[in-house]
Formats: C-alpha cells, structure tokens, sequence
C-alpha cells in the first residue's frame, strides 16, 4: 500500500508574529517553524501505523522552499519512508493542491492524507481540492481509520454522534484529533532521516487564484475586571451592560 502524507511547516506557536512589505507578507525574521501538528500528529503517525500493521510505504510531500528541509527530515525521523518537496512558494491553496495532485497522479497512492488543517493559515481546503482535481472520494475530519485490503472504515464527528461510513482506494482524507497519538523521533531515527531520499522537484504550471490583500493582528486583550465575590448584582449588571452576553 502508498500512502501520500501532505506536510507544511507552521510557526512555533510561541513565535512572535509580524509582517512586512506594507502588511501582505509575514515576517519570517527570528521565527522558529515546526511540521504542521495536524499533519504530524495526525496524517503522518496514522499513515505509518497503516503501513507497519499492513506493508507498504509512507511518502511526505510538501511545496516549499529549501527552507522546508528542516521540517521534512523530521518527518522523515518519525518513520516516513522517503520525501518529495515541489519547488516553489505555497501562497494560495489551488497551487498547492495542484501540486500535490499531479504528483499523486503519476505515482498511483492508495490514500492521500491530510490534517484537518494549518495552524497558520486554519483554511482547510488543500484535501479537498486535491480530491477534486483527482475525481476521487473525500472524508474530512476523520478521528479514526482502520483499513483492510482495498476498503478502509472511517469515523468522525458529527452533530449529535458518529458517523461511520466506508470507501474504498483510492481516496483523500483530513485527519482530525483521536486519529493517531504524537510519535516523538528516537535518535536512531533522527539518524536514518539523513541518508532516507528527499526527492526536489519542479512545479507545474499553475496560477495563483488568490493573493493576501492584508495581514493584522487581532486586538489586544482587554485588562481583566475583577469581581467580589460577594457581589452578585455587580457581575450580573457588568455581564448584560457591558459583556452583554445576558
């Protein structure tokens, strides 16, 4: 079985956040990145468990700049077989997704997997536009995944329960919490990711759909107001005059 495990680098979630050129590029200054956790913890360690109980392999594919490496050979250290990185600048998710699909269609995956989302950008579009563009089936947010042979069982959430449902490869998927446990890269691990093969390839025609008109902060916080306890009408008055949440 070929698994295709969708990974992006994210800020450290400590990183300090700026912008440059008048607002419309972030500031990569000073700022510590990590592998997506949604891809990492989710997509890549279920994907492995898939492999390790069924045989197969496990490629990572990100598009990205030589400044990915670093990110991608830990995911390589947590057990990936091999990566690919396309050569460019993921700045608007069609390009990404065509990307990720033509390379998934000249290599013949069993399933495509994702993570819900990125804790940068928080779109969520990339797995389902990679689906489409591949005519294949899509199950988002799933939290869980067993597969026998050609057919995989999925679960996720939904308003009231669970829904379960089947489909079979191949088939794109979002991974969401309860998918799979974080893996921490052993040293022998972080060993082997330097000789496992890191393949760099060019990117394909495509042309950006959208562009960042903007970036801002959000407000600052406002200072806490504090409450007696004993005073009861004081918070009620303070919760429907000023929050007015009552």
């Amino acid at each position: 079985m070929k698994l295709l495990v969708c990974i992006s680098k994210a800020p450290d979630t400590t990183a300090k956040i700026a912008f440059t050129d008048g607002n419309t590029k972030f500031d990569e200054n000073g700022v510590q990145f990590i592998v997506n956790p949604y891809d990492e913890w989710y997509a890549l360690v279920r994907a492995l468990e898939i492999v390790e109980a069924n045989g197969g392999t496990v490629t990572t594919i990100t598009v990205g700049t030589a400044a990915d490496d670093p990110t991608i050979r830990k995911a390589l250290a947590i057990g990936a077989t091999d990566a690919v990185r396309i050569d460019a600048d993921p700045k608007d998710p069609y390009f990404v997704a065509k990307q990720i699909a033509d390379y998934a269609q000249s290599n013949g995956f069993d399933i495509i997997l994702t993570g819900k989302e990125t804790i940068n950008y928080n779109g969520a579009q990339v797995g389902a536009m990679v689906a489409e563009i591949l005519d294949q089936p899509f199950v988002s947010l799933a939290s869980k995944m067993d597969v026998a042979g050609n057919t995989a069982t999925l679960e996720r959430e939904i308003s009231g329960g669970i829904e379960v449902l089947e489909v079979n490869t191949p088939f794109v998927i979002s991974a969401s919490k309860g998918m799979a446990e974080q893996r921490i890269p052993n040293m022998r691990g972080i060993m082997a990711a330097r000789s496992k093969p890191l393949n760099v390839i060019p990117a394909t025609a495509c042309d950006d759909l959208t562009s960042v008109a903007s970036y801002e902060l959000p407000d600052a916080k406002a200072d806490c107001r504090y409450v007696d306890p004993e005073n009861m009408d004081e918070l009620v008055n303070l919760l429907h005059t000023e929050a007015k949440v009552i």
